[in-house]
């Protein structure tokens, strides 16, 4: 089994499309075809259903794909090993991270970063903390800031980095603003919710919470921007949930303390692949990170 076998199967199955991976790769169509093919042979069974618009994956190709990323992902670390060894930092940084991380001053680590690695491309990404797990877990991650997760230790592991306590934000003219200090789940069943997607760490903590107070509640404008919540907020639309620190980006709103919410606090964490795997580029910026280099 050859690597670039191995790289233009995952091109064509993360394309879907022969012609679109052949041209990413800067090969030609019957090229890749037939080094997908000579895979195929090699496996004895077929990897995709091909059509003329589309191809997808067999359960066979989906059985593989995630094992040749993840063996992919690790002789590219293993290059860039040696070059760290020799005393330059090269290759590629992939980050995820969640918008507005707690603790993490994203912009300004990369900026950190490029200054002391120049040879090293940047590559981020957002998204929420479920999806980033995945990505870290796949190996087309080197690491991500995300909510607190249970890892995996065979494919993820778990650095915390920051916690917060949950804040609630109202429109100034709301009946919350004027009301008591505190406020907990039951005083909120009836109110709309602003919020993010599911897989997003505020969302989770504020589920998590009000399931545990017993309190169903009802979020009808869906969110996957930080400042599209703050807005939406900001007209009186509804009220919403969310990290502490986000009161400071929008002094406009009122802001009450969360009670009777038991564990509900914000766990800011890296996500990285287990340490043999870690990417040099990865081991750097944690490095930076934890020396408070940025």
């Amino acid at each position: 089994m050859e690597l670039r076998h191995l790289r233009h199967f995952v091109a064509v199955a993360e394309d879907r499309h022969f012609t679109r991976a052949a041209e990413r790769l800067l090969v030609s169509q019957s090229g890749l075809s037939a080094s997908v093919r000579a895979l195929e042979r090699e496996l004895g069974t077929p990897l995709f259903v091909r059509t003329t618009r589309r191809v997808t994956l067999t359960e066979a190709g989906r059985a593989l794909l995630g094992e040749a990323r993840r063996i992919l992902a690790q002789v590219r670390s293993a290059h860039e090993a040696v070059a760290a060894v020799q005393g330059v930092l090269r290759g590629t940084l992939s980050l995820g991270t969640e918008q507005c991380i707690a603790g993490v001053p994203v912009a300004r680590l990369l900026a950190a970063f490029r200054q002391r690695h120049p040879d090293v491309e940047i590559r981020l990404r957002q998204a929420g903390s479920d999806e980033l797990a995945e990505e870290v877990a796949a190996g087309r991650l080197d690491l991500a800031f995300a909510y607190r997760t249970r890892p995996d230790p065979d494919q993820l592991r778990s650095v915390p980095l920051n916690s917060e306590p949950m804040t609630l934000l109202c429109h100034p003219g709301h009946r919350l603003a004027g009301g008591p200090a505190v406020t907990g789940p039951p005083d909120l069943a009836d109110e709309v919710f602003v919020d993010f997607h599911p897989d997003w760490g505020p969302r989770r903590v504020t589920d998590a919470a009000f399931a545990a107070a017993g309190v169903r509640r009802t979020v009808t404008l869906e969110v996957n921007d930080v400042h599209g919540l703050l807005d939406l907020v900001d007209e009186n639309l509804g009220v919403a949930v969310v990290p502490r620190h986000f009161r400071h980006k929008r002094a406009s709103l009122a802001s009450l303390p969360l009670r009777d919410t038991g564990e509900a606090v914000y766990e800011t964490v890296a996500l990285l692949p287990p340490e043999p795997i870690t990417s040099p580029a990865a081991r750097a910026l944690m490095r930076l990170l934890e020396t408070g280099g940025a």
